[in-house]
């Protein structure tokens, strides 16, 4: 084993164990390279693998935090709801829908959806609370010719079950981009950061089988809860 996966081993078991709890300060790279005999860049290269899993934050002055000691896995292949998704998460989860508003295509939202300006858009926002913290805002737009009748009812359930089996449209691709930004005001209204001064943002660009859009949606994660894996192929 490598000096660095021996101290992200380490460090990961006394997180899981809960012998380091949640918001516990870890060891300063300092400490760590004293004990482990290393040098900083093999330190910095394993608290940098808890951060990208989700299990720590580093906070610039203060040092490095334990946020998590179960994240849960998002698998990036395929598209999948949320309601598909969360049975194997396990918990309590529940979604609450904060907004559902009608509005014309314009401005910034012209560059994410393929349909020509002043088309009426379904804007709907829903929180993900998961053991009862709010760690997902999902702000989807929908466009409303293709996809209408859409109410608070099928938003807190399945979107994607209403596309499929009541209006019968095939769901074909999705273009997905994911990045970390800085915290929004939607942000700090809709879910629980403490700390965090940054999220992860999903966004998808879905289209049906015929080759229109229907839908553009930002999925903002906060960064103590998940990580995010896929398979590649050669």
């Amino acid at each position: 084993m490598s000096k660095y996966s021996q101290i992200y081993s380490d460090l990961l078991a006394s997180i899981t164990s809960e012998r380091l709890e949640r918001g516990a300060r870890l060891p300063s790279e300092t400490e760590l390279m004293e004990h482990y005999q290393t040098s900083r860049g093999t330190v910095r290269k394993a608290i940098e693998q808890l951060q990208e899993r989700g299990f720590a934050q580093k906070i610039h002055g203060k040092g490095t935090f334990v946020l998590s000691r179960a994240p849960i896995e998002f698998q990036l292949g395929g598209i999948v709801s949320f309601q598909e998704t969360y049975p194997r998460l396990g918990g309590n989860v529940r979604t609450e829908v904060v907004e559902l508003s009608q509005l014309p295509l314009e401005g910034s939202l012209c560059e994410h959806i393929q349909a020509e300006q002043g088309t009426l858009i379904t804007r709907i926002k829903r929180v993900r609370r998961i053991d009862g913290r709010r760690v997902i805002l999902d702000i989807n737009h929908f466009v409303a010719d293709l996809i209408p009748g859409l109410d608070r009812s099928i938003a807190e359930h399945s979107i994607y079950q209403y596309i499929e089996k009541t209006l019968q449209l095939q769901i074909s691709y999705s273009q997905r981009t994911i990045e970390a930004v800085p915290r929004s005001a939607d942000d700090l209204k809709h879910l629980d950061l403490d700390d965090q001064s940054h999220v992860i943002v999903v966004s998808n660009q879905t289209f049906l089988q015929d080759g229109r859009q229907f839908e553009y949606t930002q999925s903002r994660h906060t960064l103590d809860k998940f990580y995010f894996s896929d398979v590649a192929r050669r």
